[in-house]
């Protein structure tokens, strides 16, 4: 069985988040600048730590440059932006693979442009599963029979965990996977309504350095490098507007490859957008910003998709996937 906790508030703020005005937010808009007219986008990004570099490199003016200007708003995951998409309510998103994953399957005409961030392929990772120190759980075939939660159920989240479970000896199919959003992870473990949860920093290491227990890096232990989040849009945005795309893609790119280089930016933009202290911020592990997509890994997250029954297909990534 899984259920929800603690998201159905969180949800009813990213719908309104993501809905806008239908006078403003469905088509995109230019306005006078200094150095020429920019183009109003709306992109939807989680409100986590990797979007610290979209952040910073819109602070860095990046975005202005390729004649952007950028609004982000938060989202819960890719999937749930993908209705905001397809209205129009915002013109790009960095999500989960898995939204668009089942997107393609239902054929709406959701595509990747590019990646965003992958995680990291050995060390300390992006993510991880974490419990309480009391909790008696310090590796993954401990999660047999427990309740983890995951910010979206049916995801890379909970699959990879599946996967980790199952290669450990143990059996994945008596998990119980609740959906909670990430800032809501740790008081439901310290509530007891939880066993586990699967975060990324800052409230990873921020429930570890507490004494929690980091039971595994999910990502690195079942595909080292698996893309995070990546940039999706619609191949009714391709076709109708090329150029903004195009656009889009070169800042997105020209943005990640500074935040790589420049992760104290991106540091500091965590700080001020999700009002934590700079100590905290410090001991983030930030992934590999990078537009260029792992085909191959994506192709290894749907196979794993389908062998544990969370898609029933594999979609089509040739017309999915529309690297810019």
């Amino acid at each position: 069985m899984k259920k929800s906790l603690a998201a159905v508030a969180f949800a009813a703020v990213t719908v309104l988040a993501l809905s806008g005005c239908t006078d403003t937010g469905a088509d995109t808009a230019t306005e006078p600048s200094g150095s020429g007219e920019l183009t109003k986008i709306r992109v939807a990004s989680l409100p986590i730590a990797e979007t610290g570099a979209l952040w910073a490199a819109i602070d860095e003016g990046i975005f202005e440059d390729h004649g952007l200007d950028v609004e982000v708003v938060p989202a819960q995951g890719g999937a749930q932006a993908i209705p905001a998409l397809l209205s129009g309510d915002i013109q790009f998103a960095v999500g989960q693979p898995f939204g668009p994953f089942r997107a393609d399957l239902q054929d709406l005409g959701v595509v990747v442009v590019s990646n965003y961030a992958s995680s990291l392929p050995e060390g300390k990772d992006v993510n991880a599963v974490v419990a309480l120190a009391d909790s008696g759980i310090t590796r993954p075939s401990d999660l047999e029979g427990k309740t983890v939660s995951v910010n979206s159920l049916g995801a890379a989240g909970d699959l990879t965990i599946m996967k980790a479970v199952q290669d450990d000896g143990g059996d994945p199919a008596t998990i119980e996977f609740v959906e909670v959003g990430f800032p809501e992870a740790q008081a439901q473990l310290d509530a007891g309504n939880i066993d586990a949860a699967w975060v990324p920093d800052p409230f990873m290491s921020k429930i570890v350095a507490e004494g929690g227990a980091l039971v595994v890096h999910p990502y690195q232990v079942t595909i080292p490098g698996l893309p995070l989040l990546v940039n999706i849009a619609t191949q009714k945005l391709m076709d109708s507007d090329p150029e903004l795309v195009e656009a889009y893609s070169a800042a997105m790119a020209e943005a990640l490859d500074w935040a790589d280089a420049n992760q104290e930016a991106v540091r500091a933009a965590i700080v001020t957008n999700m009002e934590i202290p700079e100590a905290a911020a410090a001991g983030i592990t930030l992934p590999k910003f990078t537009a260029e997509l792992d085909v191959d890994a994506l192709e290894q997250l749907a196979a794993l998709g389908v062998e544990f029954g969370v898609i029933e297909s594999e979609p089509d990534l040739d017309r999915l996937i529309k690297q810019q």
